[in-house]
C-alpha cells in the first residue's frame, strides 16, 4: 500500500520543489520580479502544508507506511535546502547561515541511522526544540522569497532575515541536544 492519500501530499511536495525553484528565477519578461517572489513563496508555503497534513493524515487514516516514514523527512529536507540554496544564490540569506542548517539536517540524518542502527533511535525522536526551529524556517522562507514589502508596509527581507537567525540559532542547539541524547545513548549501550 504505497500510495496513500499521506504517501500522495509527501510526493506533491516532491514536485513543489522544482516548481518554486523554477519560479525564483523566471525572467522579469515572464513574471514581474514581486510577483514571480510571491508565486515561488505560495508554492512554498502549498508544499509546507501538505507537510503539516501528511503525518495528520497518515495517523487519522491509519494509513502509516514504511516507504511514507522514510519519504516524508527526505521530502522536508530537501524542500528547506532547495529553498536555502536559492536563497543564498539570490543573495537575501546568508551562506553562512544556510550552512548551519544544511549541515545540522545532513549531521541528524547520519545521527539518527546510527541510532537505529543501535536500536536506540526513539533517543534521537523529534523534539519540541526541533518543531519550534522548523517553525522558524518555515516563517522565514516565504518572507525571504518574496522579499518584498507586504501590502506596501510589512518588511518581509526584516522579517525573513530574523526569522533565519533565530532558525540558525535554534539549529545549532537542537544539534547539540541530539548529539548529547545519542552520546548518551550510545554510551549504555557500550557499557558491559
Amino acid at each position: 500500500m504505497l500510495m496513500t492519500i499521506p504517501n500522495l501530499l509527501t510526493l506533491l511536495r516532491l514536485l513543489l520543489i522544482p516548481l518554486f525553484v523554477g519560479v525564483s528565477y523566471f525572467p522579469d519578461h515572464w513574471l514581474a520580479v514581486p510577483y514571480s517572489g510571491l508565486a515561488a513563496a505560495a508554492l512554498f508555503v502549498l508544499a509546507a502544508l501538505t507537510d503539516a497534513f501528511d503525518g495528520y493524515l497518515a495517523r487519522r487514516l491509519n494509513q502509516t507506511t514504511a516507504f511514507g516514514a522514510f519519504l516524508d523527512p527526505v521530502a522536508d529536507k530537501l524542500m528547506v535546502m532547495a529553498a536555502l540554496i536559492v536563497l543564498v544564490d539570490l543573495q537575501r540569506a546568508p551562506s553562512v547561515l544556510a550552512l548551519i542548517i544544511i549541515g545540522r539536517e545532513i549531521t541528524i540524518s547520519a545521527l539518527r541511522e546510527w541510532m537505529a542502527h543501535l536500536g536506540k533511535s526513539a533517543n534521537v525522536a523529534v523534539s519540541t526544540l526541533g518543531k519550534v526551529k522548523t517553525a522558524a524556517q518555515m516563517v522565514a522562507i516565504p518572507f525571504l522569497l518574496y522579499d518584498h514589502p507586504l501590502f506596501g508596509f510589512i518588511p518581509c527581507h526584516w522579517i525573513g532575515s530574523f526569522a533565519l537567525w533565530v532558525a540558525s540559532a535554534l539549529t545549532l542547539i537542537s544539534m547539540a541536544y541530539y548529539l548529547q541524547m545519542a552520546i548518551k545513548a550510545a554510551g549504555a549501550t557500550t557499557r558491559p
